[in-house]
């Protein structure tokens, strides 16, 4: 299918979603996910199969946000390397934190939640959704992250800069060829200097890394390297030595690429650095589904997101266990928001 075709599909999706009223979204899903989708999705909702899947995940979201709505700032679609149909999809779910979610305080305030969404697409149907939602992001907002602070910046990660993330289009061979040659270069170190990751030579010098909450925001290479790829690398050299039974997928359009596995990286931490984690030679695996936007054939912008709850679940470490220590001492209540006119 042609991407724009591929994207026409999703449209009734978005839609529903925009509002989240539990009808509309339940209807949408139902119609485009065919009913033995495999659906994967991040921690703690597992695999799946099916609407229900999913539909049993959005539910609790649409309650403790009850004006939810989908905001969609990319949107790719194509056919990958491999042959097959794939949309990708970065934006925000935001709403009024009105009630407890997954053990997470509510606020009572508006709340923002980054999603990286892939579907693959067959006979216009969805097969196969990945998702990562920014759970971390939530308790960051309603101050309960009980893991370490993040050493880059925290901020709602914005829209491209050009604002042209949902009107991509064109060949974007060139695109995804920069990107892979950019993470071969980067899988160059620490077998070969530091240098020999050629940063300047791929990404912008005002370029911004928007990370997972728990890593962070870099900006530029000097950013880029103190807040995620120092520590990152320090912690687990061997990245990319190990890419048996790993998968990804990707598509492009015009200056913009993405994607997506599950999982996609097989690492072992063997020296301390990264997240507060101790070195105990532990291997793990990393599913980070992730968009560029190159400008003036350089990377300008890229999009990461991590499923880390997945990744600190690997390591025996229960994050919502941890979480539900604190909540011994907090009231999780639902919270009720007058309309602020005199009685």
């Amino acid at each position: 299918m042609t991407p724009q075709a591929l994207k026409s599909l999703l449209i009734p999706y978005q839609t529903a979603l925009a509002t989240a009223e539990t009808a509309s979204a339940t209807a949408a899903i139902s119609n485009l996910f065919d009913p033995n989708a495999q659906m994967n999705l991040c921690n703690p909702f597992g695999t799946g199969k099916g609407p229900q899947a999913l539909l049993s995940s959005l539910g609790p979201l649409m309650a403790a946000m009850p004006d939810l709505e989908r905001r969609d700032m990319i949107v790719l679609a194509g056919t990958t390397p491999e042959g097959t149909d794939w949309i990708g999809t970065c934006g925000n779910y935001m709403g009024t934190f009105t009630a407890p979610w997954l053990s997470i305080q509510p606020t009572g305030h508006l709340t923002h939640m980054r999603y990286h969404e892939f579907f693959r697409i067959k006979d216009g149907k969805i097969m196969e959704m990945q998702a990562i939602w920014d759970i971390p992001e939530v308790m960051m907002q309603a101050g309960v992250w009980p893991m370490v602070p993040q050493l880059g910046k925290y901020l709602c990660t914005p829209a491209p800069m050009t604002q042209d993330g949902l009107t991509a289009s064109g060949d974007g061979s060139a695109t995804m060829q920069h990107v892979l040659d950019m993470l071969t270069a980067l899988c160059r170190h620490p077998k070969e200097p530091v240098d020999a990751m050629d940063l300047p030579r791929f990404w912008h010098p005002r370029f911004n890394w928007y990370g997972p909450a728990g890593v962070g925001t870099a900006r530029g290479i000097y950013g880029f390297r103190h807040w995620h790829q120092i520590p990152f690398l320090q912690a687990m050299p061997d990245r990319g030595l190990d890419p048996e039974g790993l998968h990804s997928h990707w598509v492009a359009e015009g200056a913009y690429t993405c994607e997506t596995g599950w999982p996609n990286m097989r690492l072992t931490i063997t020296q301390d650095g990264w997240l507060g984690i101790p070195p105990t030679g532990q291997q793990i695996t990393l599913r980070s589904l992730d968009f560029w936007r190159l400008e003036g054939g350089l990377i300008r912008e890229n999009w990461v997101l991590v499923d880390l709850l997945d990744m600190y679940a690997q390591l025996g470490v229960d994050v919502f266990a941890r979480l539900q220590m604190f909540n011994k001492a907090r009231n999780l209540g639902a919270i009720g928001i007058s309309s602020g006119l005199p009685a």
